[in-house]
């Protein structure tokens, strides 16, 4: 069974109803670039080199963001959906004729949304029954860090070990009463 690590930190953010409950966050132990990832798919009883894998990926990458930019969606079958969505400026336009794109849109983003279809469903109430979960304080000793009081200044979801995949689920996230998603 694949294996997600995960540390406890403690919600210290002031007026929070969640105030001083503690919520586990996952624990990220490589990020995987492009080649890497080639080289392990390659490795994976692949006819193909690495250099292969690699130009593959990278012509996906190109290609993903042209289609997205092109306002398409892109399936790729047994692993998700990418799209994009806006995000608007608080507040909105006045009327439809005062909109204008430079005033009123603040961000696009890339999104991604899991199989869900029977057979390969990756949503996250699928997921987590394929995951085993080890508190990576038992790794490190259990006076390790991992148990110490945080302010993230964060109360929802996000990944506060520093890394970012560019997108998000919406099938993730967390709540005042659950900052850290669906472990919490």
């Amino acid at each position: 069974m694949a294996k997600i690590f995960y540390e406890l930190k403690q919600n210290k953010i002031e007026g929070s109803v969640s105030n001083g409950k503690w919520f586990a966050y996952v624990k990220a132990i490589e990020t995987m670039n492009t080649r890497k990832l080639a080289q392990h798919i390659s490795e994976h009883g692949s006819v193909y080199t690495p250099d292969v894998v690699f130009g593959v990926l990278e012509k996906f990458r190109s290609c993903l963001v042209e289609m997205l930019l092109e306002s398409k969606k892109v399936k790729i079958d047994g692993l998700g959906t990418f799209y994009c969505t806006v995000e608007n400026v608080k507040g909105g336009a006045e009327s439809k004729e005062k909109f204008n794109v430079q005033a009123n849109l603040g961000a696009l983003h890339i999104r991604f949304m899991p199989e869900q279809e029977a057979e390969m469903n990756i949503s996250s109430r699928e997921f987590i029954k394929k995951a085993e979960f080890i508190n990576i304080a038992t790794l490190m000793g259990a006076n390790s860090e991992a148990d110490t009081p945080v302010d993230t200044g964060k109360e929802t979801g996000d990944d506060v070990s520093g890394s970012d995949t560019g997108g998000g689920s919406s099938t993730e996230g967390g709540s005042e009463d659950n900052p850290g998603g669906g472990l919490g």
